[in-house]
């Protein structure tokens, strides 16, 4: 959430800042409600005065003007409650629309309208050339019999799918790989809920915009999360840290779930697109400073880069556009992998850094060396997701009879399977 202070001051640029990421907030409606409530704030502040000042004078009054005074006390009262009645409903609005009023990109993002206008920033790794018919992660998953997405569907319906036998085994290698890189690198790994309140879900941003996206719970009032990020951001909610206790940089897997509303008939073929998965989050939280939060970004992103080297995945990082960028985004950059069966590099990792955005949603603050206190950064990327890592990891190791090599990485995970093997 912005702070409004900033919107008033900064009113041309939050207005092109919506803009320029297509999404549609009445900035104008905004602007009107806060300048209706300052008077009506103001005019209530001077009544409460004005009540406790006389409710004091009326045991010391003489006892023919104590009435008189009563009666003035329950006048100021009607005429306070008449103002909050009238307060009530602009300011859930005003809330509303500051929940949906998105943070500007940095000014470096290019404007575009959507994924097609990124920039490529930079390529790693040789794409793989084959002089066989190659098969997908569907066939080779059929094949070597790691794979059920009938089962899947008959349990949970379409975008479900079963890993069974080696692709579990290899799955949760790859997942474990990660874990351990990340701890040697520094980050606090942490079990959380994946059942969350609808405020972690608003805190960080993906409610109420979102809402479209994430399974609720309407009984009890809980979604399902849609990424570790959730409950790993808002474990720090209505917290004031110390400077010395910043960046924290924390971690979890969790498995994760997305309704995928409005994407009927894409990507329906395999695992690309699917209800739930499992992922390993990086969030780090650090102090509010911009060089500081360019360098965190710069090692979430590395991390990831590491991963794919370390599994021999060719990849490209796209600079993302204002289009296809989030409400609270300042700026991300997003790991495309290439993936043979599709010819195209295709999103694996988002990373994203949104300063104070998230905290000030989440009451996030700490304390610099002068005792005053900040809203804190808050940045994330995606370490690993499975099953969508699993279709390069797959079709790009995969040999002219089927054989899956798998990165030797990997290797002391899989209990000393080396390659799937056609029986």
């Amino acid at each position: 959430m912005l702070d409004i202070k900033f919107i008033r001051e900064n009113l041309d640029s939050v207005k092109q800042g919506a803009k320029n990421k297509r999404i549609n907030i009445d900035i104008e409606r905004l602007m009107e409600i806060d300048a209706t409530l300052k008077p009506m704030k103001q005019e209530l502040e001077e009544l409460q005065h004005k009540r406790n000042t006389l409710s004091k004078t009326i045991g010391r009054a003489p006892t023919e003007e104590r009435e008189p005074i009563k009666k003035q006390v329950i006048e100021i009262k009607q005429q306070m409650e008449k103002i909050e009645q009238g307060l009530q409903p602009l300011e859930f609005e005003l809330k509303e629309l500051m929940l949906c009023t998105p943070q500007p990109a940095r000014e470096d993002v290019p404007v575009g309208k959507d994924d097609t206008d990124n920039i490529e920033v930079k390529t790693w790794g040789t794409l793989p050339k084959f002089d066989f018919k190659i098969k997908d992660h569907v066939e080779l998953g059929t094949l070597h019999d790691i794979l059920d997405i009938p089962g899947g569907v008959k349990l949970a319906g379409s975008r479900s799918y079963i890993l069974k036998g080696a692709g579990a085994i290899l799955e949760q290698a790859v997942m474990r790989f990660t874990y351990d890189k990340l701890i040697k690198k520094g980050y606090t790994p942490m079990s959380v809920p994946v059942l969350v309140s609808e405020s972690c879900m608003e805190g960080t941003g993906y409610f109420p915009t979102g809402r479209d996206q994430a399974y609720f719970i309407e009984k009890d009032n809980l979604a399902l999360v849609g990424t570790s990020e959730v409950p790993l951001t808002s474990y720090f909610s209505n917290e004031i840290l110390n400077h010395n206790q910043l960046p924290q940089r924390v971690m979890a897997q969790s498995s994760c779930f997305r309704r995928e509303a409005g994407t009927y008939g894409k990507d329906t073929h395999g695992l690309y697109r699917v209800h739930q998965f499992q992922k390993i989050e990086q969030v780090i939280i650090g102090p509010a400073d911009k060089e500081s939060s360019e360098q965190l970004h710069n090692e979430l992103l590395n991390n990831a880069e590491e991963l794919m080297q370390d599994l021999g995945l060719p990849y490209r990082v796209v600079y993302v556009c204002t289009g296809d960028l989030g409400m609270g985004q300042l700026r991300k950059h997003d790991i495309e992998t290439w993936m043979p069966s599709r010819n195209l590099y295709s999103e694996t990792h988002s990373c994203s850094t949104f300063h104070d955005y998230q905290s000030r949603r989440l009451m996030m603050r700490y304390k610099d060396e002068n005792g005053k206190t900040h809203y804190c950064h808050t940045l994330n990327n995606t370490a690993i997701a499975s099953p969508r890592v699993l279709i390069p990891l797959l079709e790009t190791h995969q040999q002219e009879d089927g054989t899956v090599v798998i990165p030797e990485c990997l290797h002391p995970y899989t209990g000393g399977l080396k390659e799937l093997k056609v029986s």
